[in-house]
């Protein structure tokens, strides 16, 4: 199975974000979402799994989510503090006891294995942060975890 995973969008999906994802089964959105009207264009490609964001005020979105694909068990939660998790991030982790971590926040990719966990983030899709480009990531579930960091075109909205 093949997971699109996108954040920090902020109201805003690049045409090549969309692009990328052409094709996948499933997106996982970690936050900072924008208007429910992003959720919508992606609910057009796969059916989405979403968590707000901290600036997502007003938006009927969870604070955490768990996605499930076979023997993986995905929890998505915008602000986790990685490497050492605090507060609400923490306590989900305890309750659901996750095999992988999606986060956001940041704007900055990550993907790492650390304390019997793998940390993803799919950086910003709409506002990269210093030297880090705009990107997603895509994700292929099968006997292992594969992913995929996707650079987007830095040409933005103005």
């Amino acid at each position: 199975m093949k997971i699109g995973v996108i954040s920090d969008t902020h109201g805003h999906v690049p045409e090549e974000a969309l692009a990328a994802l052409a094709g996948v089964e499933h997106i996982l959105h970690a936050g900072d979402v924008g208007p429910m009207a992003v959720i919508q264009k992606l609910e057009c490609i796969a059916p989405v799994t979403a968590v707000r964001g901290n600036t997502d005020h007003g938006i009927d979105l969870p604070e955490t989510a768990v996605f499930e694909r076979g023997e993986i068990k995905f929890l998505l939660h915008h602000i986790v503090d990685y490497p050492k998790p605090t507060g609400s991030a923490a306590e989900a982790i305890k309750e659901y006891q996750p095999d992988v971590v999606v986060f956001g926040h940041t704007h900055m990719p990550c993907d790492e294995d650390s304390d019997g966990l793998r940390w993803l983030n799919p950086g910003s899709a709409a506002q990269p942060r210093g030297l880090h480009p705009a990107s997603i990531m895509l994700i292929e579930v099968g006997e292992s975890l594969g992913t995929q960091l996707v650079v987007l075109d830095r040409e933005l909205p103005a």
